[in-house]
């Protein structure tokens, strides 16, 4: 050939711009009708594009460098290749510029001090008061159950990739870039939101201790706002809170570890204190009939429990953001999950009881429902250790939200998809120092100035779409065969290596052995579903796990809206059901025939793809009760993050240029009267492309 193939171009153009590589070609006639009827579709393409600048400079980029008789087909193709590529890593997975120096232990304190902050002191009296009643610790147990099954899937990938990103890097390695990004975009916007409103809910509970007098010096100096969005008056407690946890993350990972385990201890004691003295000063008879009974709100009341408590738990997928400073991931990640998930359950459950325990649920102050419970039993005093132990617990979730906002930043930007000064690595320290500075400054105008109230919502919906993605990612990387997601390769030819072109296929080639072979068949199921065997390899679980998440999304469209948005007849109800049902069961049947990925010394999640699917279903069920209005403000941010990526992410992305060394690359070329020819690009060539361009 006469150039370098450069990863996932089209063979049919390489050929045509090689010397003498019209000979397989039609007649000069033929070609030349073929040209423009190419030069339409690619006039077309552009000019569907319209005002979108962003997405018509790669297409158009990609014409010069395609034959001139298929200059947008090719291009076009080369194009879409790109969105859906996926990350590389190479062998030495536990290499890298950060320091590894946390234990499970600080994994553990880690997750437990980002979920149990302002959720046990607050949400637990708002719901028990509102919505449930004494029900409230059934949904708290509903809610972990739910929860374990998005955690069971973030560890399995935080122990097979041990790298910092968290749900973007996991989408990246197993569905594409594009979706990578998406993911990534989002998770920067609810750790951003995420901290801020932790923030202000620390200053005000600060604030209270002190009859609100900071509140009202700053209003009575500053005044009081009157502008959409911004908050009533700048919060200046809360933006140093932000600016000072910054300062000690930066410090690096022991440190901001240390201050997290100091804390995390106290606020423990604390709420060990309050379930002893709570059922020390326990009434039976609050939980009895005169009060209402146990669930006052009945069975609907316990579930719309369970949907707000399900947040309460947000917050474990810190610690598979930060696998790649661990020092044995594979070990340390899934224990710290289950560790943090189990002790934050355990938390939740047993102060939601001996609250309701210690007074009437229609008797509970929703604001500070711990301490004024404490104060009712005439025990004021024990409200001091109550407001001490929700400042250190409120802390702790701002020093991990702050801890893993500029990490997931750090792994976006050494991949190319964002500004790459934020991957700069502090020599000493060890940390993304410029992405704590900038971004903890950002959150701190944030909280300093905006109205978080109507924000909020985007934390649910952030969450839910990365545990929708890495539950996806799973059942993608256990059942992908040998072939999916690979460009076509030379195997068998002599003693070299064929090529793989996504971390999980290299899973795959390095853990096989003698295992079976994922994305295939069982062989006891072959001569009674060979049937689906017999289109291209992996085509019927591809299948498969599309009609899973589309089945999941109608079944939750009829569960949340069948009656009040879409309101359905009945049988249109029953129908719609009955049919997302049956086609997310015979996906389920579907993916459990075939064989998947089995490796040794790594963690990986019982029941799949039972507790994939049933995550998934549950994340699109909470989705969908969110208000439009947090719909339209999510679409608005990506869209947002669209022009971002288009505009920086796709032409600085690092698998632009990436090739696996030593390795074969076989491509086919397509010729117009049928005819397939192979070439093979030697592994001494250097790619064809640079970092600079898609």
């Amino acid at each position: 050939m006469g150039r370098p193939w450069s990863q996932g171009e089209q063979g049919a153009a390489a050929l045509a711009q090689a010397p003498g590589g019209g000979g397989g070609l039609c007649a000069r006639k033929d070609r030349t009708r073929w040209e423009g009827a190419a030069r339409r579709v690619a006039a077309a393409a552009v000019a569907a594009a319209g005002a979108c600048s962003w997405l018509r400079a790669p297409l158009c980029a990609s014409l010069p460098t395609m034959a001139p008789g298929r200059p947008c087909a090719a291009g076009l193709a080369r194009f879409c290749q790109k969105l859906k590529r996926r990350k590389l890593l190479e062998d030495s997975s536990m290499a890298t510029s950060l320091q590894r120096c946390l234990s499970a232990l600080d994994l553990t304190l880690l997750g437990v001090g980002s979920m149990v902050g302002s959720g046990l002191y607050v949400l637990t009296g708002v719901v028990a008061k509102e919505v449930t009643g004494p029900a409230v610790t059934v949904s708290f147990v509903v809610a972990a159950v739910a929860s374990l099954m998005a955690a069971l899937c973030y560890a399995e990938f935080g122990a097979r990739v041990p790298r910092t990103g968290s749900a973007y890097l996991f989408t990246y390695v197993s569905m594409g870039e594009l979706w990578a990004f998406l993911i990534g975009w989002n998770l920067v916007l609810e750790y951003v939101i995420a901290s801020a409103a932790v923030a202000r809910a620390w200053s005000g509970y600060l604030d209270a201790m002190f009859d609100h007098r900071i509140q009202n010096f700053t209003e009575a100096h500053l005044g009081v706002w009157q502008v959409p969005f911004l908050a009533r008056s700048p919060d200046w407690l809360a933006a140093g809170i932000i600016l000072l946890a910054s300062a000690f993350v930066s410090c690096g990972a022991r440190v901001s570890s240390w201050l997290n385990h100091t804390l995390s201890a106290i606020s423990m004691i604390v709420i060990l204190f309050i379930v002893v003295l709570g059922f020390i000063l326990a009434r039976p008879s609050n939980w009895g009939e005169a009060e209402g009974g146990f669930a006052p709100f009945g069975f609907s009341g316990v579930m719309s429990g369970t949907a707000t408590c399900f947040y309460a738990f947000v917050g474990f997928d810190v610690i598979a953001a930060s696998s790649e400073e661990a020092r044995d991931p594979k070990r340390a990640v899934p224990l710290a999950i289950a560790l943090s998930l189990g002790l934050a359950a355990t938390a939740y459950i047993l102060v939601s009881a001996v609250l309701t325990l210690m007074i009437p649920w229609h008797s509970l102050n929703p604001n500070s429902a711990l301490a004024d419970a404490f104060y009712q039993r005439g025990y004021s005093w024990a409200g001091y250790l109550v407001a001490t132990g929700s400042i250190c617990a409120m802390t702790t979730v701002q020093l991990s939200g702050l801890f893993c906002l500029p990490r997931i930043i750090y792994a976006m930007a050494a991949d190319g998809l964002f500004f790459e000064m934020f991957a700069y690595v502090h020599p000493r320290t060890q940390v993304p120092l410029l992405g704590i500075l900038a971004f903890g400054a950002l959150t701190a105008v944030v909280t300093l100035l905006l109205d978080l109230d109507a924000l909020v919502q985007f934390l649910s919906i952030g969450t839910l779409l990365a545990y929708t993605f890495v539950a996806i990612s799973v059942l993608v990387l256990r059942f992908q065969t040998a072939s999916q997601s690979r460009s076509p390769s030379l195997a068998g030819s002599g003693p070299k290596a064929k090529e793989y072109s996504s971390f999980s296929d290299h899973l795959e080639l390095v853990g096989a052995g003698h295992s079976p072979e994922p994305g295939r068949l069982r062989p006891a199921l072959r001569p009674y579903l060979g049937f689906l065997d017999r289109g291209s390899p992996g085509a019927a679980v591809c299948g498969a796990v599309c009609g899973l998440v589309v089945s999941a999304i109608a079944l939750g469209c009829v569960l949340m809206l069948g009656h009040s948005v879409l309101r359905l007849p009945l049988w249109g109800f029953l129908l719609l059901l009955l049919c997302s049902s049956v086609t997310f069961l015979l996906s389920l049947l579907v993916l459990g025939a075939h064989q998947q990925q089995r490796l040794k010394d790594t963690f990986q999640m019982p029941l799949v793809p039972l507790i994939p699917a049933l995550s998934i279903v549950l994340n699109f069920c909470l989705m969908l009760k969110l208000s439009y209005l947090t719909w339209v403000r999510f679409t608005i941010w990506l869209l947002i993050g669209l022009l971002v990526y288009f505009g920086y992410g796709i032409w600085h992305s690092k698998e632009n240029w990436r090739e696996p060394p030593g390795l074969v690359t076989a491509r086919y070329v397509a010729f117009s009267d049928g005819r397939v020819e192979e070439t093979v690009r030697d592994p001494g060539q250097a790619p064809a492309q640079g970092p600079g361009s898609p």
